[in-house]
C-alpha cells in the first residue's frame, strides 16, 4: 500500500437526482425519486474516494457486501452526498459505515464490505473466466 489504512478515513460522492439515476428509469413506472440502487452506488463511491489516496498504483478495492437502508425518497433535482467512514480493518477486509444526505434529510444508512486486491492478479483472474 501506499500509505497505512487507519479506521476514521472518511470519503464521499454526491449525485444530482435527474432522469438517469430515478426508479421510474429503472422500471418502477411513475417513482420519480432516486433509485435505491443509485443510493447503493453512491455509498460505495464515497467509500472507494476515502481510500483512493491510500493506495499504491496496483491496488484496488472490490465491493463485497453492503447492507443499506433506504430511509427517505429524494425528488429529481436535488441532491444526495453519501459519506463513507471506515470502521474496521481486518487484514484485506475493510468495513464503512455509510450514511447519505439529501438537501433535508438523512435517506440512508448502513455498512459497506470492501476488500482490497491486487489489480492485475484481480483482473487476471476475471479475464480467465471468459
Amino acid at each position: 500500500m501506499a500509505a497505512v489504512l487507519v479506521t476514521g478515513i472518511r470519503g464521499q460522492a454526491a449525485v444530482r437526482v435527474a432522469e438517469d439515476n430515478m426508479a421510474d428509469k429503472m422500471g418502477n413506472a411513475g417513482v420519480r425519486v432516486l433509485a435505491t440502487p443509485m443510493l447503493v452506488a453512491l455509498m460505495e463511491q464515497a467509500a472507494v474516494d476515502a481510500l483512493t489516496p491510500y493506495l499504491a498504483p496496483d491496488e484496488g478495492s472490490v465491493g463485497t457486501r453492503i447492507d443499506m437502508a433506504h430511509l427517505a425518497a429524494t425528488p429529481e433535482g436535488m441532491t444526495v452526498r453519501a459519506v463513507a467512514e471506515l470502521t474496521e480493518i481486518s487484514g484485506k477486509r475493510l468495513t464503512f459505515t455509510v450514511e447519505a444526505f439529501d438537501d433535508r434529510e438523512k435517506v440512508g444508512e448502513g455498512r459497506h464490505e470492501r476488500y482490497l486486491v491486487n489489480l492485475p492478479k484481480f483482473l487476471a483472474k476475471v479475464a480467465a473466466k471468459q
